[in-house]
């Protein structure tokens, strides 16, 4: 099935790489393909475009760009550095991300990443390996389910939503997204206007099942130690706890690393590895319009210096 996919501050993005025509940038969330061929347009014919996705119906996207600029990884982003050495890549000019689920994700129902849909319990980006969400639910402790819904759902119900799991997976297994959904929604006992129960829990395991914010941790150092001067990273959140993750690497590699009341001239402070650039950016008010999904968008934007890490 095809599913209308609206690529998030889209411009905004790509602009924020300031693109050298010569330059090798990373799209690390091809997704869909929008940020990676709005890149490749303002590539010459020396620069180069090298795309990471954890999703196999991403990769049969990506297949169909015949462009021998370009170079898709059927792995997540995490990989970044193995990757590049396997393509004989020392540094690189920008890194892109768009962080969290995809539209056609969430609008394909098989998937199972939306309660909207009565569909396989599955949840994984990656379809091929790893385990899925019906297979964690059914077999993880009660005490780590609530730790998982309250940490990365940001649930107060957490523990009353794992005991409510517990307690249907004796009678049996879960197998479905609507079984889930209505077990929530036994437990969840208000909720904000026009949220459905399901959301935070179904936000929080689908965090866990692909291990985003691990991931998210591991590219930030990874895509510093590989940009070179003058690079730039920008970086598309959602979620709250995606952007925070995103905001203290940069605020942390933005700041020398000297004692405080260290007596040393300013002018012989080193200068930090990476520097913010402008503010955070979000969806204009057009564009949350056109796509309500873009409301809770913010992009970071940071770039290397000349400083050591």
């Amino acid at each position: 099935m095809s599913f209308l996919h609206r690529t998030v501050l889209l411009e905004e993005a790509v602009d924020a790489l300031a693109i050298k025509p010569d330059g090798l940038y990373v799209d690390g969330t091809f997704g869909r393909g929008g940020h990676s061929r709005l890149i490749l347009s303002r590539l010459g014919p020396n620069g180069r475009l090298i795309a990471f996705d954890k999703d196999p119906a991403a990769i049969a996207e990506a297949q169909t760009i015949n462009d021998p600029r370009f170079t898709i990884v059927h792995d997540g982003f995490r990989t970044l550095s193995d990757a590049l050495d396997e393509l004989g890549i020392q540094h690189i000019n920008g890194l892109l991300l768009d962080l969290g689920v995809s539209s056609p994700q969430l609008d394909d129902g098989s998937r199972g990443f939306s309660f909207r849909f009565d569909a396989p319990l599955d949840m994984r980006m990656d379809t091929t390996r790893g385990q899925t969400a019906a297979d964690w639910i059914n077999s993880a402790d009660e005490k780590d389910i609530a730790e998982v819904i309250r940490d990365y759902g940001e649930e107060r119900f957490a523990k009353q939503v794992a005991a409510a799991i517990v307690a249907r997976r004796l009678e049996r297994p879960f197998a479905t997204t609507r079984e889930l959904a209505t077990v929530v929604a036994t437990a969840v006992r208000t909720r904000e206007p026009g949220q459905d129960p399901a959301t935070r829990t179904f936000q929080a395991v689908r965090i866990f099942i692909n291990r985003e914010l691990e991931e998210l941790a591991l590219i930030l150092p990874q895509a510093l130690a590989r940009l070179s001067t003058g690079g730039r990273l920008s970086i598309i959140a959602f979620h709250s706890l995606e952007d925070r993750i995103v905001k203290r690497f940069v605020q942390d590699a933005s700041k020398h690393d000297l004692p405080d009341r260290l007596p040393v001239r300013a002018a012989d402070i080193p200068a930090p590895p990476l520097k913010a650039v402008g503010k955070p950016v979000r969806a204009s008010d057009e564009e949350v319009a056109a796509n309500p999904r873009a409301r809770s968008a913010i992009l970071r934007i940071a770039e290397r210096t000349e400083g050591a890490l």
